[in-house]
């Protein structure tokens, strides 16, 4: 499944990675962030934290560490990371995934 054109128009947002490893699309709220990720190629996350997360994979595999436990997530699976809890992520080349922020400014966007 490949994201539609009305979304693939949204804007991305600057992440420390490169695009030919991950391209981004965003939608913003004054109360959250709304991401799509497009993973061309393996991306390992380091462990971290921030405020409230919640997410649906939608193609491919996430292997997500939350507070130490690692699970596998696969397309129609969701999670959600609550505030300030330690987490890192395994994403697979080829997945798409969408993931809700509850921080509106927690990545800026692409000028």
């Amino acid at each position: 499944m490949d994201l539609p054109d009305f979304i693939k128009a949204f804007p991305g947002i600057n992440l420390p990675l490169p695009e030919d490893m991950v391209t981004t699309h965003v939608m913003r709220t004054d109360d959250g962030l709304a991401v799509f990720f497009v993973v061309h190629k393996d991306v390992e996350l380091p462990p971290h934290s921030h405020r409230g997360q919640w997410g649906t994979v939608i193609k491919g595999q996430v292997d997500l560490t939350i507070d130490g436990q690692t699970q596998s997530h696969r397309p129609g699976d969701s999670y959600f990371i609550p505030t300030d809890v330690v987490h890192g992520a395994k994403v697979y080349a080829g997945s798409i995934v969408m993931d809700i922020f509850e921080e509106p400014d927690r990545y800026s966007l692409k000028s």
